[in-house]
């Protein structure tokens, strides 16, 4: 049973996250159902990360293991015009190594974080930025990022729900920058807390509002509490955008 890598891309709006749910859209719903046009199977794929509501991915990884031999070509292919209307994307398929999986061998996942920082609201961009009106300081967010670079104990930018054993995780990169208008957060780590990329955002950009102080986010990690994180940046400015193998 050939297992397959794609790499695909999707707009979050639409879904009510990546995960499969009965009665409400999902990526991954919406994928299976198109392996099952494509070839009548019905599977559960796997994917290197479960992204929330809302949330868009430029390069998510996931496998699907399916009985008959197929050129990736034509199952990148069938599965694209399956998923019309769909805005989800595959970008490319192709046969995965023998032990090869989507999520466990997954050693770095990556996420981007756009904030249009202008006077006026986004027309092109609408559900795919976070609009910030009042000027944002893209150099204090970048310094006060350092502070989350390392291993640490990241309570502070863990959500309530989140179900992973321990709040320890080793952010790899944290930087900002500004490009034009966009001020653009990224962030890589092999795993992250749920919610903790939008939780590290909205602090970063009380910073940059001038409200937060690069101590301040020190002191919010050091608190491990909950209660010390600033408020959570909202879904439709995140992007998965890439996992490394």
């Amino acid at each position: 049973m050939p297992r397959y890598r794609l790499d695909i891309e999707y707009d979050g709006r639409p879904y009510h996250g990546f995960q499969a749910q009965e009665r409400l859209p999902s990526v991954q719903g919406a994928i299976e159902r198109a392996v099952k046009g494509f070839c009548g199977e019905e599977l559960r794929l796997q994917a290197a990360g479960r992204t929330d509501t809302g949330v868009h991915a430029t390069h998510q990884v996931i496998h699907v293991d399916l009985e008959k031999d197929w050129k990736p070509d034509v199952v990148r292919d069938a599965l694209n015009a399956h998923l019309v209307p769909e805005p989800i994307v595959v970008l490319e398929a192709s046969v995965a190594p023998e032990g090869w999986h989507a999520r466990f061998s997954a050693r770095e996942r990556r996420y981007l974080y756009r904030i249009l920082n202008r006077k006026s609201p986004p027309a092109l961009d609408q559900g795919r930025v976070w609009h910030v009106k009042k000027p944002l300081d893209a150099d204090a967010m970048h310094t006060a990022a350092q502070v989350l670079v390392g291993h640490h104990d990241f309570t502070t930018f863990r959500d309530l729900q989140c179900q992973a054993k321990s709040p320890m995780k080793t952010l790899d990169i944290a930087a900002v920058r500004r490009e034009g208008e966009h001020v653009l957060l990224e962030f890589a780590s092999r795993s992250f807390l749920h919610r903790q990329v939008r939780s590290m955002t909205g602090s970063l950009a009380q910073v940059g509002l001038g409200r937060w102080s690069a101590d301040d986010v020190k002191a919010a990690l050091e608190a491990r509490d909950r209660k010390a994180c600033g408020p959570v940046a909202p879904a439709e400015g995140l992007y998965l955008a890439g996992v490394s193998y």
